[in-house]
């Protein structure tokens, strides 16, 4: 029988080695890098909330450097945002192993 893994359970994903090491704007205009926007939109506003949420789970899910995560994602936006995020099933349960205070607060 062939492996049955899927794409996501085979994809590298990143996770910072501290949450401290997130220091993306917590508020204002950011612009993805275009390897990150590749779905044509890179442009968010993170002033609002829907959008953050957007911006959050495209870079936690299609990053794959750690400086792409330190230069665009804040530790305590992503605190605050962890419940209601997105994201594949796979990638929750990296970085709430590596952070177990995410799981806490979802």
């Amino acid at each position: 029988m062939p492996d049955a893994q899927t794409y996501g359970d085979r994809r590298p994903y990143v996770v910072p080695d501290a949450l401290a090491d997130l220091s993306g704007a917590a508020a204002g205009k950011v612009v993805l890098p275009p390897e990150l926007g590749w779905t044509g939109r890179r442009d968010y506003d993170l002033d609002d909330r829907a959008d953050t949420v957007v911006f959050y789970e495209r870079v936690l899910v299609d990053a794959v450097r750690p400086g792409d995560l330190a230069r665009l994602i804040n530790a305590d936006r992503l605190r605050t945002l962890w419940p209601e995020l997105f994201l594949p099933a796979r990638v929750r349960r990296l970085w709430e192993a590596r952070f177990p205070g995410l799981a806490a607060a979802a």
